[in-house]
């Protein structure tokens, strides 16, 4: 398969206004998939009906040595820190690999990232990479320390990709034909702080973006971004310290408007809106809520680094999120 174009030949400026990244190329009938484990343990069987969904799509997945490790003592952790992030890279830099699919996620990212070689990496150029939950970790990464766009989306041995139609249909038109879901918009979706904007997408799972603060590496300006962000089992008071600390710490200055996907266990909606609206309603941009992205069913897939225009509509109209360019070349 052609690869994509060549990344930058250094790491971004982690304060300079957000840009767009480099696209890979589309799945092609016949594509070679690795799947990567970098966070936690992948149940054996749930990866086996994954796979099986990937080649009934034509693809070839190629499933990563240490997939199916389990830590030796820390059993939260898909193996040693070392051999999670051998199996990335290796992949990355495989030639023959198409696109690089994660498991599930879970924790351990933060722990593997920094032994990632990432000019390697970016001399790799771009390839299709799909994750979500503690995989933000990697997406902030490409980002920034590759150039790369990546897709928020969902994950081979997890329930909401195994069980649940409309989530595998969307990634597959994600893979295969990106310009036929370039707009996005559950009719779950709804408006929180109306407006219009233009910005490059970003973000994830919002306390995987609060845990990377001060980190190496770290994002320190939202400047021309959109922010996408969702959570799994965060209490409205947890949630809260998410975000205060992200104001806080300026990591939200210069943000050009807020995208939030699913709350999944974060407690009663009522109390999640009342934060979002009182956390984020002073930034003075668009937000909107429940998209229809993250830790649910009908997750949509998200392409990450790339311009698109949001558009919160102040009639009741439903609010939608478009990019302006498909998200795979």
């Amino acid at each position: 398969m052609t690869p994509g174009p060549a990344g930058p030949t250094k790491p971004r400026d982690s304060r300079a206004p957000l840009e767009t990244l480099a696209r890979p190329a589309r799945l092609r009938p016949g594509a070679r998939v690795a799947v990567v484990a970098p966070s936690g343990p992948v149940p054996a069987d749930r990866l086996a009906v994954g796979l099986d969904l990937l080649r009934g799509w034509d693809l070839e997945p190629v499933v990563a040595p240490h997939v199916l490790d389990v830590h030796p003592e820390l059993d939260y952790l898909a193996g040693t820190d070392e051999n999670r992030a051998a199996d990335l890279q290796d992949a990355w830099c495989d030639p023959s690999v198409d696109a690089v699919l994660c498991a599930r996620g879970g924790y351990g990212t933060h722990r593997m990232v920094d032994l990632l070689d990432w000019s390697a990496i970016r001399a790799a150029g771009p390839k299709v990479f799909v994750g979500y939950s503690d995989i933000t970790v990697l997406h902030e990464a490409f980002a920034l320390r590759a150039g790369f766009s990546t897709l928020h989306g969902p994950m081979v041995a997890t329930e909401e990709f195994l069980k649940d139609a409309p989530t595998q249909e969307h990634l597959r038109a994600t893979l295969f034909a990106p310009e036929s879901v370039r707009t996005l918009g559950l009719d779950t979706a709804a408006v929180l702080v109306p407006g219009r904007v233009r910005g490059v997408t970003y973000g994830g799972c919002v306390s995987l973006l609060a845990a990377d603060l001060g980190t190496p590496g770290a994002r320190t300006s939202a400047r021309g971004g959109l922010l996408a962000i969702e959570d799994v089992t965060e209490d409205p008071y947890r949630l809260d310290g998410i975000l205060t600390r992200l104001l806080r710490a300026g990591a939200l200055d210069g943000v050009c408007g807020v995208v939030c996907g699913s709350w999944e266990e974060c407690g009663p909606y009522e109390q999640v809106r009342a934060v979002l609206a009182d956390r984020l309603g002073g930034l003075g941009v668009p937000v909107v809520e429940e998209l229809g992205f993250g830790h649910s069913p009908s997750a949509l897939t998200i392409p990450l680094g790339l311009p698109a225009v949001l558009d919160a509509p102040a009639d009741g109209g439903r609010p939608t999120l478009t990019a302006e360019v498909p998200a795979l070349l």
